[in-house]
């Protein structure tokens, strides 16, 4: 019997053409609690594949999203430059839109309230709607009003008939998480007051290509974005963009900004002309481009492994730092294991004293490094190599060295 074709999880159309197939492996975030753990582990097909018609990458929601999101291990708050992001964010939307008390800002996929508690600071009235208890709880406890469910039309006609209209939506991060993207979008358009604002922020397909950020792909992402892509998928769905801007968080994201299509008070900016016109440039718009992402993607592997073999050859011992998903795809995809890597460290309570899936590298705290005082700190979570690396300057102090793997592997 035939195989079932895969179809564009937006337009349906069927996915014929591969952006680059990464094998099997766990998902990302599916840390194990113990080494009888390793016995029951599953690991899945982690295959990238490009829409010809609307060129939406994206992957297979081999996993139900209640079962990666509704518990999870991921908290904003452990991250200082991301806190100070958010903090930004608020600032520049509070005065560009006005907002005030008689405003109400929500936020989709608010974590442990990171962004939100900004806002509350400043008196605006929040909701953050939060699938997973585990994180909207600490959110609550920092006094930010939390919703615990997944967001789409069904959520936001619930919110609505309740006389809640969003002027400002934020959703960072998120859209690349959300199996049904058409009925995620829908709900925004539901919720939108007639004049509000939704904001998206997401890593830039773009970039991710130029720069092989290839370990951004995991399962837990579902798709893989670009301004072509998403003007598309909101325009489906009743929105419409009317500027975009550049950030540094994530190897390079869009942030963008859109209204409801019937909405009077928005013009096309210059910010969004000019990213169209890059995207327009990078030839975004032909299945070429999406062709041959596979060619650097094993560079960056060789060059990872080569460097581990140099360093265990000469004796010289590696940690890494960040039990991050990134990370998780990469080791993974490298096939590298404890025998290679000694362990990871991470700030985050929810994973210390586990496993990383698949490599199953054991996790602790930062303290370990200074213990242990390994030669080499690979740093997974190389979007926060600055941060890493200025928090860890005792590392110098006994001639340890930061190593960087994408976009290849290079000694800071």
């Amino acid at each position: 019997m035939a195989n079932t074709p895969i179809k564009c999880r937006f337009c349906h159309q069927e996915l014929t053409h591969t952006f680059v197939d990464l094998g099997e492996t766990p998902l990302a975030n599916s840390y194990l609690e113990n080494q009888q753990a390793i016995a029951t582990e599953k690991s899945y097909p982690l295959h990238a594949r490009v829409c010809s018609n609307c060129f939406l990458v994206q992957v297979e929601d081999v996993v139900p999203a209640e079962d990666i999101f509704s518990d999870y291990a991921y908290f904003s708050s452990f991250s200082e430059s991301w806190v100070k992001h958010a903090k930004k964010y608020a600032d520049a939307m509070t005065e560009r839109f006005a907002l005030s008390p008689d405003n109400l800002v929500m936020e989709v996929a608010s974590n442990d309230g990171y962004l939100l508690q900004h806002f509350v600071t400043e008196g605006i009235p929040v909701l953050g709607i939060e699938p997973a208890a585990n994180v909207a709880k600490v959110a609550v406890d920092k006094g930010v009003r939390t919703e615990v469910a997944f967001f789409g039309k069904e959520t936001a006609r619930r919110l609505k008939g309740q006389g809640l209209a969003a002027d400002l939506i934020a959703a960072n991060n998120v859209l690349a998480h959300v199996p049904d993207i058409n009925d995620f979008v829908a709900g925004f358009a539901e919720i939108l007051s007639e004049q509000g604002v939704l904001t998206i922020e997401f890593p830039h397909l773009l970039n991710l290509i130029q720069n092989c950020q290839f370990d951004t792909i995991y399962h837990e992402h579902y798709s893989y974005l670009s301004l072509l892509s998403v003007e598309k998928i909101l325009g489906a769905n009743g929105l419409r963009v009317f500027d975009v801007e550049e950030l540094p968080t994530h190897g390079g994201s869009l942030r963008i900004f859109a209204a409801l299509q019937t909405a009077t008070d928005y013009q096309e900016t210059v910010g969004l002309q000019a990213i169209r016109a890059k995207e327009n440039q990078a030839r975004m718009d032909e299945i070429a481009t999406y062709s041959n992402f596979t060619v650097p993607v094993e560079a960056v592997r060789a060059a990872l492994l080569a460097f581990v073999a140099k360093a265990r050859a000469e004796g010289k011992s590696i940690a890494a730092y960040g039990a991050a998903a990134k990370g998780n795809t990469l080791l993974n995809f490298c096939g590298l294991t404890a025998d290679d890597i000694a362990y990871v460290v991470d700030r985050n309570p929810e994973k210390q004293n586990k496993l990383l899936p698949g490599s199953h590298l054991p996790i602790y705290g930062p303290e370990k490094i200074l213990e242990t005082k390994p030669d080499y700190v690979l740093i997974l979570p190389w979007n926060l190599a600055d941060e890493i690396a200025s928090e860890m300057t005792a590392v110098a102090e006994w001639g340890g060295q930061f190593v960087v793997p994408v976009p290849m592997t290079r000694v800071l």
